[in-house]
């Protein structure tokens, strides 16, 4: 019963879900850690929160996919390994604990974490991760478990990988290339765990056009930005995360 529900709210809003999944898509893209960031809080308007880890890892498949064409020039190797990776294998664990974690003690740490740091960066400009191995790691690893916890990890592989200042092209590829390995696994996690619902199935044609039409506008507005403004963004962004994950549980 509570599925035909959930189903039935969801087609009577889904004009309202492809146009709020196109602005998390572009948003996405612009600042370059993927759409999940932001398609997470939008479907859990509309879904309940397995159902919306579930739909969210088969439409990022497509979704990365899509940016690796668009900025296929610019990849890193190096910070792929080191941060893809343990992101890789990270958000395994975090699949499967997933059914075992309260989300939104989760959703309130992660929120709070992105809002702080976030912040730092704004008000200190000058402060800046060092572009280490170690950090690429721990960067994997903290978006690798909470990709598979809540959904959502984007955000911090941003953050990592803003230390390595990377060009707008490659920090956008890399960044695509991790979450597609991390999408990819955590699909298949999710399937096992029940996530992954026949009755919502129809949605993902529907959120492939989107992911491709949102990736294209999104790239056309970073080929007029500067790094700097780009920068900003990101980081803004970011900000704007914290403060939604916080604020949608209150």
């Amino acid at each position: 019963m509570f599925v035909q529900y959930v189903t039935n709210m969801l087609s009577r809003y889904l004009p309202v879900f492809i146009i709020l999944s196109l602005l998390a898509e572009i948003f996405g893209t612009v600042g370059g850690f993927g759409s999940s960031v932001f398609f997470v809080p939008v479907a859990n308007f509309f879904l309940e929160f397995q159902s919306v880890l579930g739909i969210t890892a088969l439409y990022h498949v497509s979704s990365n996919l899509t940016k690796i064409a668009f900025f296929r020039k610019g990849i890193d190797k190096k910070v792929i390994l080191t941060l893809g990776v343990p992101a890789v294998l990270f958000v395994i664990i975090g699949g499967f604990i997933s059914k075992y974690i309260d989300p939104t003690i989760l959703t309130y740490s992660l929120g709070i974490f992105l809002v702080v740091l976030s912040l730092l960066f704004l008000i200190f400009k000058k402060l800046a991760v060092k572009p280490t191995t170690k950090n690429a790691v721990a960067g994997g690893v903290l978006s690798g478990l909470s990709a598979g916890v809540l959904g959502t990890g984007g955000a911090i592989r941003g953050i990592t990988l803003a230390a390595f200042k990377m060009n707008k092209d490659k920090f956008i590829a890399t960044s695509a290339i991790i979450d597609l390995g991390v999408d990819v696994s955590r699909t298949v996690v999710y399937y096992f765990n029940g996530y992954i619902k026949i009755e919502l199935l129809y949605l993902i044609p529907i959120l492939i056009v989107v992911g491709i039409l949102g990736t294209w506008i999104g790239k056309l507005i970073l080929n007029k930005m500067s790094q700097e403004q780009f920068r900003y963004i990101v980081l803004f962004l970011i900000l704007g995360i914290g403060l939604a994950s916080i604020i949608s549980n209150l």
